[in-house]
């Protein structure tokens, strides 16, 4: 197969394959180029390759079917824990031999899928709810990830662990206990009194140092409210907590509403 050949045969494969994680219907697969590529093609690596892929590196989940369940919104997937799981794959060194905690993980997706792309030491779901923290220790077993210790320290899969994590009691010593390198958050932003308690804890996080490194911290939400989003940034502006909005990917991986609007912003704590 000619070089540019091959480069065209990659890129029709990168489809094939981000179509088959997301799970999307298959009328939307590149059926006809993949038709016209493998006739015009002049060996079988292409018919191959696309039998041999996806290699399993799927997320399975169980969740609610009701955006409101059990007194909670966590037992949902919401749209900027799929946005931010498509930039995380796309940035996979954010995240490789590093530990992340999560903030208000709900079903897991975001987690799951950079557990299982990003190569992390470790990952750190995180939850208040007691319903939630028991869907999301179901969905990681699910995945084929142990919630039990490891002494492996060599082992391929990082070490994931769930927590009972309540941004308005847990103390500075106890998030520093995590060690973490990278938190992240996505879709935590529902009012008032959330955005005052998220900040919060970044606060109480941007005390654990490691290696006198602070760490990164990466939230994403959607935009339904500009005065929510306004108060938060303003509120991180009070706590001292600079941040900057993360470039727009545009490779698009999961299904979510074409139309939302969705911001990942970068905190320096």
């Amino acid at each position: 197969m000619a070089p540019e050949e091959r480069a065209d045969a990659a890129r029709l494969l990168w489809g094939f394959e981000r179509r088959f994680l997301a799970a999307r219907a298959l009328r939307s697969f590149p059926w006809q180029s993949l038709e016209e590529k493998l006739r015009d093609s002049s060996g079988s690596e292409l018919l191959l390759d696309i039998l041999q892929k996806p290699s399993g590196d799927s997320v399975t989940l169980c969740e609610s079917t009701a955006i409101v369940s059990h007194g909670t919104t966590g037992l949902v997937t919401w749209n900027a824990a799929l946005y931010l799981a498509e930039w995380a794959v796309e940035n996979p060194a954010v995240f490789t031999h590093r530990t992340a905690l999560e903030l208000g993980s709900g079903a897991g997706l975001t987690g799951l899928a950079i557990c299982k792309t990003c190569r992390p030491r470790a990952y750190v779901f995180s939850d208040c709810h007691s319903r939630v923290l028991e869907q999301l220790r179901g969905n990681v077993l699910l995945n084929g990830f142990s919630l039990e210790p490891s002494i492996d320290a060599e082992a391929e899969r990082p070490r994931v662990a769930v927590a009972q994590l309540d941004w308005d009691t847990v103390t500075a010593p106890q998030l520093a206990a995590f060690q973490p390198d990278v938190i992240l958050a996505a879709d935590v932003l529902y009012g008032p009194e959330t955005v005052l308690s998220l900040v919060g804890v970044l606060r109480k996080l941007s005390t654990c140092r490691k290696d006198q490194r602070a760490p990164d911290a990466y939230v994403a939400f959607t935009i339904r409210n500009p005065e929510t989003c306004q108060l938060f940034t303003t509120e991180l502006g009070r706590a001292g907590i600079p941040w900057e909005e993360v470039p727009r990917h545009n490779q698009k991986l999961f299904p979510y509403e074409e139309h939302s609007e969705m911001a990942i912003l970068k905190l320096t704590l």
